[in-house]
């Protein structure tokens, strides 16, 4: 009788545990927000850029897979941090159908704007089903940039100092990195922002010495304690989240993203990135 009685509350101890996981995974952590802080060192930065602040917000994925209300939220907590530069490092939608521009067009009227600049790029899921559909990024592209966010299809702009490098996404349709890593200036301050860090493996960089921000992971979204995230859609599978020396120059950092691809996370908060440039 002792045993049984053992064995039924072990039992309902692991289903109660359990219970508790999948809610706090599903309803608590895919809001709880992480505002992550980190130093920029760049080289050639002008003086007068010292002490200021990049934003990097990524992979908002507006869409039906989750309340886009906590996006909105998120914003308005951003932008009580007045950050001097804001860069979008792509997906803004989880495309379904023209819906989504619509609703991104909603989130945009809250979105965050650097006191210098505001610029973006494109990810993946910018290109529609399959990553194919050239005239659905096109359209995220012109909505960007009527709310502000100027987008960067490999191209680059400078602003105050700074010059922005924006490659355009790795699986979709315009990628082509290669005329832009040729032309930039490795005399004056650069910034590379790229949605893929698969793109960090390619021979494509011309010596470039300095940081490349990127999304796309998630982080995996689901981590368990002391192991690796289970699934992160990339080739190279260190490239998870966080900051990544590539030894040879390079700098990446890997945002774990604020939106999802489905609700559910675990051990891998939602975050926007906060960097003072040094």
């Amino acid at each position: 009788m002792k045993r049984r009685k053992f064995v039924k509350k072990s039992l309902l101890s692991i289903v109660g545990t359990g219970l508790l996981t999948g809610f706090y995974s599903w309803k608590i952590e895919p809001n709880w927000l992480e505002f992550v802080r980190k130093k920029m060192p760049i080289k050639n930065l002008p003086q007068s850029l010292v002490g200021k602040t990049l934003m990097q917000i990524s992979d908002i994925h507006i869409g039906n897979r989750f309340d886009y209300t906590y996006i909105i939220d998120s914003f308005k907590k951003a932008q009580n941090l007045n950050p001097d530069f804001v860069v979008y490092t792509g997906d803004y939608v989880s495309y379904d159908n023209k819906e989504q521009l619509e609703q991104l067009k909603e989130v945009l009227r809250f979105s965050v704007k650097g006191k210098i600049a505001t610029i973006g790029i494109l990810g993946n899921h910018d290109y529609g089903k399959n990553w194919k559909e050239t005239s659905v990024s096109n359209k995220i592209s012109d909505l960007l940039n009527q709310s502000g966010i100027t987008v960067l299809r490999n191209e680059q702009k400078e602003y105050s100092g700074l010059n922005f490098i924006g490659l355009d996404d790795y699986w979709g349709t315009n990628f082509n990195p290669e005329p832009i890593m040729s032309q930039y200036n490795n005399n004056i301050a650069n910034l590379v922002l790229c949605h893929n860090p698969d793109v960090c493996d390619l021979d494509i960089w011309n010596n470039y010495k300095g940081w490349i921000l990127a999304g796309h992971t998630h982080g995996g979204q689901v981590k368990p304690p002391f192991l690796p995230p289970f699934i992160i859609p990339v080739k190279n599978k260190k490239y998870a989240s966080g900051e990544i020396d590539l030894e040879d120059g390079r700098t990446l950092y890997i945002n774990r993203a604020l939106g999802h691809l489905w609700q559910v996370r675990f051990n891998v908060r939602p975050e926007i990135t906060l960097f003072e440039l040094i």
